[in-house]
C-alpha cells in the first residue's frame, strides 16, 4: 500500500485530501484504509498471529462471563444455600461444590483470563508495530519526495513532532481497535446474555438504558475533548519548533548573548501549552466523572432490585454477590468502551497533522514513461529557460547556454542574479517554467529523477555532514563502496592524512552537521563523497567562498582533481577560482549579459571586468593588511630580543 491510498481525488485547488480526520465521519473510512496494515496481504504469518489472537480473546471473554458464577456458588456454599440442583450446578461433580475449591476455581478462573488476554497481546504486538512501521515508513518517503520549495518552508522541530505523535496515533488506533474495541463488544453481548438468563429482562433493560447513556455521554464529551486536544497539539508542536530552532543556532544564540530571549520565547510556547494540556486533563476529569455517575444509576437499580428478589426468596445471597460482581465486570469493558474511544479519537487527531503532510501534492513528479537518463557525453544545454518562484519576480529569463562534454562553464554575478537557481534545475529540485534543460538530448522531464541524479555530483558552499563518521559521510557518496575506495577518495580530496592524525582515524565522529570539523575539512569530506560517487557532470556551486584565501586555495586543488574529464558547472563568488574556465557566464538579473573566457571578458571591459577589480582591489588590500600584520608582530619580537 502507498500514500496514495490515504487521499481523495484532487479537489479544485490542486491538493489531495488526506483520507483521515478526528471526526466522526471520517473514521470507518480511516479504518478501511488502516486494515490492510492490520491483515498485510503479504505476510501469512501476521495473519496467523490475528487470527491466534483472536481466538484467544474469545476464550479469555467466556472465561471472564463464568468466572462470576463461580463465586456467586460459592457464596452459597458458605451461607448454605447450594443446592446442587439448579443450573449449571447439576453438572458440577459434589467434590468441586466445596466452598475452598470453588474460591480456588474462581481464583483459577481470574488467572486463565488474564494469561489469555497476555497471550493475546504478545500474538498482536508484532501485528501493531508492523502497522507502525510501515505508515511510518510511507511519511518518511514522502518527505523525502516533496519539492524544495517545501523543505525551505518547513521547521524542522515541529515536523519531527508531527510525526512522533502520529506514528503513536497510528498505534493507538490499529491497537485499539483490535485489541480492545472486539473483546469489549463481545464481552456485553456475552455479559447480556448471562443476565438474560440467571436474572430476567428487567436487570438486562437496566443494563440497556445505562450502556447508552454511557457510550452516548461518553462519544459526545470525547467529540468536545477533540478539539481541546488539537490545541494542546498546535502549542507541542510550536513549543518543539522553537526548541529545536533555538538549539541548532547554539553558536548564535551565545554570539549575542541571548540566552534569556530564548528562555522567554520557549517559556511563552510552553505557557500556551501548559493551558492547553490543563484543560485536557481537566476535561478528562469530568468525563470520568460522568462515566462514574452513569455506571452508580445502573449498578444502584439493579442491586436494587436483586435485594428485594432476596428478601422475597427469590434469589439467594450467592445471586446478589453475582449480579454485582457481574455489574462490576462489566463496568471494565464499558470502561474501555469510554477508554478506546478516547484513545481512537485522540489518534485521529494527533494523526490529523502527519496525513495533512502526506496531502501535500509532490510538485516534482516523474512521468509514467519516464526511462533512465542515458548520459553517454555529459553534454548540459539550457534553451531558452525562464523560470520564477513566484510570478511576480521573475528569476531567470531566456537563458541559453551549452557545457560541451567535459568541458567548464562557470556563472558569475551579483548576489540574487539566478546563478543558485540553475544548479537546482540541472538537478530537478523545481521544473522550468519556460524552455527546456537537456542532457545529451534529453529532457530532464522525460528521465526519472533518481537517474538523473545519481550522474550528477554536488560540491556545496556550505557542506553539512551526517552525524556521524567520516567513513559513513565518505561512504555516502556510494554506499555500496569498499574501505579501500573510500581511502582512496580521501587521498585524492587531500584529507588522508587529517583523518589519519584523528583519534579514532575514519571511524571518528564529526558531530551535528559535521560541527566538529573546520570549514575547509569539511568540504575536502564533500570532495572525497563526490569523488567516490564519480559522476559524469559536476556542479560546484561557491564551493570556495565561505573559506579564508589559504584554505581556499589548497581546496582548488583537490577541485581541480574532481573536474578533470568531467562536465562541469562552476558557480563562483570569487572569480580568481575560474580563470581557466572554458566559458563564463554573467549573469545579472536573471539574464546572461556577457560570455567568453577570462581574458576575453576583461578586454571587454564590462560587468564581469568590474567584479573581478574589485575582487583584486580586495585581495591586495587583505594582502597587505597581513604583511603590515606579520611586520607589526617581527618588530615586537626584535625589542624583546635581549642585549648581547
Amino acid at each position: 500500500m502507498t500514500d496514495q491510498q490515504f487521499y481523495n481525488s484532487d479537489d479544485a485547488a490542486g491538493l489531495r485530501q488526506p483520507l483521515v480526520d478526528a471526526d466522526r465521519g471520517g473514521m470507518s473510512r480511516t479504518f478501511i484504509n488502516l486494515w490492510p496494515y492490520m491483515w498485510p496481504s503479504d505476510r501469512p504469518d501476521l495473519k496467523r498471529r490475528v487470527v491466534y489472537a483472536s481466538l484467544f480473546m474469545v476464550l479469555a471473554k467466556i472465561v471472564t462471563v463464568l468466572v462470576p458464577y463461580f463465586y456467586k456458588l460459592a457464596t452459597d456454599a458458605l451461607t448454605g444455600e447450594l443446592t446442587g440442583e439448579t443450573k449449571l450446578e447439576e453438572w458440577l461433580p459434589i467434590i468441586l461444590l466445596t466452598p475452598v475449591m470453588l474460591v480456588v476455581i474462581y481464583n483459577i478462573g481470574r488467572v486463565v483470563t488474564v494469561g489469555l488476554n497476555q497471550l493475546r497481546d504478545a500474538l498482536f504486538a508484532s501485528v501493531g508495530q508492523f502497522a507502525v512501521r510501515q505508515l511510518a515508513g510511507i511519511v518518511f518517503d514522502h518527505l523525502h519526495a516533496l519539492s524544495l520549495r517545501y523543505h525551505l518552508q518547513r521547521r524542522t522541530g515541529g515536523l519531527t513532532r508531527i510525526i512522533e505523535r502520529g506514528t503513536k496515533g497510528i498505534e493507538s488506533i490499529v491497537r485499539f481497535s483490535i485489541l480492545n474495541g472486539l473483546p469489549t463488544i463481545l464481552e456485553f453481548a456475552l455479559m447480556a446474555v448471562v443476565i438474560w438468563i440467571w436474572f430476567d429482562w428487567r436487570y438486562v433493560a437496566i443494563i440497556s438504558v445505562m450502556v447508552w447513556g454511557y457510550v452516548w455521554f461518553t462519544i459526545r464529551a470525547s467529540d468536545w475533548r477533540i478539539s481541546i486536544r488539537r490545541d494542546m497539539n498546535d502549542s507541542d508542536t510550536d513549543a518543539n519548533s522553537k526548541a529545536i530552532d533555538s538549539l541548532l543556532n547554539f553558536e548564535t544564540v551565545k554570539y549575542f548573548g541571548n540566552e534569556r530571549l530564548e528562555g522567554e520565547r520557549f517559556g511563552e510556547s510552553m505557557k500556551r501549552y501548559e493551558y492547553s494540556a490543563t484543560r485536557v486533563w481537566t476535561s478528562l476529569a469530568w468525563l470520568n466523572f460522568g462515566q462514574a455517575v452513569i455506571m452508580g444509576a445502573g449498578l444502584v437499580a439493579c442491586m436494587i432490585l436483586s435485594v428485594y428478589a432476596v428478601q422475597a426468596g427469590e434469589q439467594t445471597l450467592g445471586d446478589f454477590v453475582m449480579i454485582n460482581t457481574l455489574l462490576m465486570q462489566l463496568f471494565i469493558p464499558l470502561n474501555f468502551i469510554g477508554f478506546i474511544y478516547r484513545e481512537i479519537r485522540q489518534g485521529f487527531a494527533d494523526l490529523e497533522d502527519m496525513f495533512r503532510i502526506l496531502s501535500v501534492k509532490r510538485e516534482i513528479t516523474d512521468k509514467p514513461d519516464a526511462a533512465a537518463i542515458d548520459i553517454s557525453e555529459g553534454e548540459i544545454e539550457f534553451d531558452h529557460v525562464g523560470f520564477y518562484y513566484d510570478e511576480d519576480r521573475q528569476i531567470l529569463k531566456d537563458v541559453s547556454f551549452k557545457v560541451p562534454a567535459g568541458k567548464t562553464v562557470a556563472i558569475v554575478g551579483p548576489s540574487g542574479a539566478g546563478k543558485s537557481t540553475i544548479s537546482r534545475l540541472l538537478f530537478r529540485f523545481y521544473d522550468v517554467i519556460e524552455g527546456s534543460i537537456r542532457i545529451d538530448g534529453q529532457d530532464l522531464r522525460d528521465v526519472t529523477q533518481q537517474s538523473l541524479r545519481a550522474n550528477i555530483g554536488m560540491v556545496p558552499q556550505d557542506t553539512v555532514l551526517f552525524n556521524e563518521t567520516v567513513a559513513y559521510n565518505i561512504r555516502y557518496g556510494r554506499p555500496g563502496a569498499t574501505r579501500e575506495e573510500i581511502e582512496s577518495a580521501a587521498e585524492m580530496a587531500q584529507i588522508g592524512d587529517f583523518i589519519r592524525s584523528l583519534p579514532d582515524g575514519f571511524e571518528t565522529e564529526v558531530g551535528e552537521r559535521g560541527l566538529k570539523l573546520s570549514g575547509g575539512e569539511k568540504q575536502r569530506v564533500a570532495i572525497a563523497r563526490t569523488l567516490l560517487k564519480a559522476p559524469p557532470i559536476l556542479i560546484l556551486d561557491e564551493a570556495t567562498s565561505a573559506l579564508d584565501t589559504q584554505t581556499e586555495q589548497e581546496i582548488q586543488s583537490a577541485l581541480d582533481i574532481v573536474s578533470r574529464d568531467r562536465t562541469t558547472v562552476v558557480i563562483a563568488h570569487r572569480l580568481s577560482t575560474i580563470v581557466s574556465a572554458d566559458e563564463i557566464l554573467v549573469l545579472q538579473k536573471g539574464s546572461i549579459v556577457e560570455r567568453g573566457t577570462h581574458r576575453a571578458l576583461l578586454k571587454k571591459k564590462g560587468l564581469y571586468s568590474e567584479m573581478w577589480n574589485r575582487q583584486r582591489e580586495a585581495t591586495e588590500a587583505e594582502e597587505r593588511l597581513r604583511l603590515a600584520r606579520e611586520s607589526d608582530k617581527m618588530g615586537i619580537l626584535t625589542r624583546k630580543k635581549p642585549a648581547n
